[in-house]
């Protein structure tokens, strides 16, 4: 159903309640007026400290200085897609006490509103106010209610919204004063991409802010984080302050911290600075035809073997094998197919074997299949001699458990035993082990959006599921190529859709994995970008590869926009960013058939 304004139900009772109000003289023309006791409790409701107690889903909220109802600043909200551009604050509250809520609104569908009031709830709307116009409703608080949610947005699929002077009326509550300065801060060990930090609780505080350099990076609610996306070999300057609801605390005394070598995360640091990524289908034709290993040419850097799938969705038991002869006539010898990975390792490439693809559905749900999966995969590096993993699990293979709601902490079993699997093979190959991921946007960048099934449940449980693998796998990550194909519009940091087949698709895409996200638009879960050296642009090879072909001149757009800033268009980036580890392409195989378009361009643009 498409959801274009208020139910019809809602309209007629508003238009009836209007007709009722008239007839008593207007009664909702003005807010009743506070008893002596009474405050407001709302903070920043006129919006003139910025968005500052305010959180606006899928960072919708922007404070803007025109147009203001008073003051100097307004809060200007966009609904986008399936976003209303909800801007919310918890308010603290007394029980058993009555509230008048108010704000001063202007545009198409605006709605004021209260939850979590203990008894019924309440909201109040106006279906156009092309000046600014006052929204008023009140409510009780229950019996052992001590705060609410107080909150505006607008309707799907309509223009901005604005609030201003926005009044939560009634018995203050008990004064919140502002935290005391979090004390001890100190750095455990470093490494390459990442610093943990510690400190000492502080009095009065509900969370805290890290700070890198004076900028905050990152949000917890207890008393340790993790910084990561660091570059290797570098000093970083790290404080601490502590927030509640009255605000945030002065920053701690600064501690240092310095990274240790390295580069390329988890291995291929001796990868070129800029390399072509490439799926070979050894495993079967798909109407590409079959490419002999030896047959592949040198101006591929990492070549994926497609696929080892699994003996059964759940099992964890991986198989490969080389096409049968039946679908591929010209296929290679199990001994001529290990010479010439061979060959090309002694030439610098890595050769990967890549698990899962479109068919091969892997779903570690249990402890054993976790541990076959190793025992499993280890076996086939093992016999051909491979330079370590790609994870390219798609379709079923990750979803998260209703209730896994922060990336930083997973719960669910497939994706806590897939990090544990993949930890294990790290330590069993070490530092030279390379990993790649290859994942649908579908399962990263949406979660800018949505994460899982949401905190009420009801969205698609995939939505955002690699974020956790990754996070949690970065400081071992070589590269991220995320599918930039066979994708549906994703929303990207500008709040804007952005359809896949032009380089503006790319650009958007992967300035989210360079400059990072608030997860499901949540401030205090912010995904940290990824260094550039382990991020690739996977893109199809060509038309027949997948949908969202995107043409060399567009490719070459792309890669000027992200590397030196030109040829951007209408997205603006959040960086430069010229060590953009390079392009991935599905496929080797549709490459030549497309007489090796892609790599021939790749080659040009990097001088190869």
């Amino acid at each position: 159903m498409e959801r274009t304004g208020p139910p019809a139900r809602m309209t007629g009772l508003l238009a009836a309640f209007s007709a009722a109000l008239l007839a008593v003289g207007g009664l909702a023309a003005t807010a009743p007026s506070a008893a002596a006791a009474d405050a407001d409790v709302a903070r920043n409701g006129t919006f003139e400290a910025g968005l500052t107690g305010w959180n606006c889903t899928g960072g919708s909220g922007v404070a803007v200085s025109t147009p203001v109802h008073g003051g100097t600043s307004a809060l200007k909200a966009t609904p986008a897609g399936s976003d209303n551009a909800k801007c919310s604050q918890t308010v603290t509250v007394k029980p058993n006490s009555t509230y008048t809520l108010s704000a001063w609104v202007q545009g198409s569908y605006v709605y004021l509103g209260a939850a979590g009031t203990g008894t019924t709830d309440v909201s109040t709307w106006t279906q156009s106010a092309g000046a600014w116009k006052q929204l008023t409703t009140t409510f009780k608080t229950g019996a052992s209610t001590t705060s609410v949610s107080v909150y505006t947005h607008g309707w799907y699929g309509t223009p901005a919204y604005y609030a201003d002077d926005l009044t939560l009326v009634g018995p203050g509550g008990d004064p919140v004063v502002l935290p005391a300065v979090p004390a001890g801060l100190r750095a455990g060990t470093p490494t390459s991409s990442s610093v943990p930090l510690s400190w000492t609780a502080a009095t009065g505080a509900t969370g805290y802010n890290v700070y890198r350099g004076g900028t905050k990076v990152l949000s917890a609610t207890g008393t340790s984080a993790t910084v990561t996306g660091l570059t290797a070999s570098t000093a970083y300057s790290f404080q601490v302050t502590a927030t509640n609801e009255a605000g945030e605390s002065a920053k701690s005394a600064a501690v240092s911290a310095t990274t240790t070598a390295g580069g390329g995360g988890g291995g291929g640091s001796d990868l070129p600075a800029h390399a072509l990524v490439g799926y070979l289908h050894s495993s079967f034709a798909n109407g590409s035809g079959y490419t002999r290993m030896a047959d592949v040419p040198d101006s591929w850097d990492v070549i994926d073997l497609a696929f080892g799938e699994p003996t059964s969705v759940t099992s964890g038991d991986i198989r490969f094998s080389l096409c049968p002869v039946t679908e591929c006539p010209n296929v290679e010898s199990v001994a001529e197919f290990k010479a010439a990975i061979k060959a090309k390792q002694a030439a610098g490439k890595k050769v990967l074997i890549s698990i899962g693809g479109q068919n091969g559905q892997v779903q570690l749900a249990t402890t054993a299949a976790r541990d076959t999966f190793v025992s499993s995969v280890s076996k086939i590096i093992d016999e051909y001699g491979l330079d370590g993993l790609d994870i390219d699990f798609e379709g079923h293979s990750l979803s998260l458990n209703t209730g896994d709601t922060d990336f930083r902490s997973p719960t669910t079993p497939v994706v806590v035993n897939l990090i544990s699997a993949v930890k294990s093979l790290k330590a069993k190959y070490g530092e030279k082990f390379v990993l790649t991921m290859a994942p649908e946007t579908f399962f990263v960048q949406l979660g800018y959006q949505y994460y899982g099934s949401g905190p009420w449940g009801g969205q698609d449980p995939r939505a955002g599921a690699y974020l956790p693998v990754i996070h949690a796998l970065r400081d071992d990550l070589t590269l991220l190529h995320v599918q930039d194909y066979n994708s549906g519009s994703i929303m990207g940091l500008d709040n804007q859709y952005h359809s896949m087949g032009g380089a503006d698709f790319h650009i958007a895409m992967t300035d989210m994995l360079l400059t990072g996200f608030p997860v499901a638009g949540d401030q205090t879960k912010v995904f940290p970008g990824l260094r550039p050296d382990q991020v690739a642009i996977g893109l199809p090879a060509s038309t027949q590869a997948g949908n969202g072909h995107t043409s060399p001149a567009e490719v070459t757009k792309a890669l000027n926009c992200l590397t030196k800033k030109t040829d951007c268009g209408s997205y603006a980036t959040h960086g430069t960013w010229s060590g953009l580890r390079g392009l991935m392409t599905w496929s080797v195989n549709w490459d030549r058939f497309n007489n090796w378009e892609f790599s021939k361009n790749f080659d040009a643009y990097f001088g190869g």
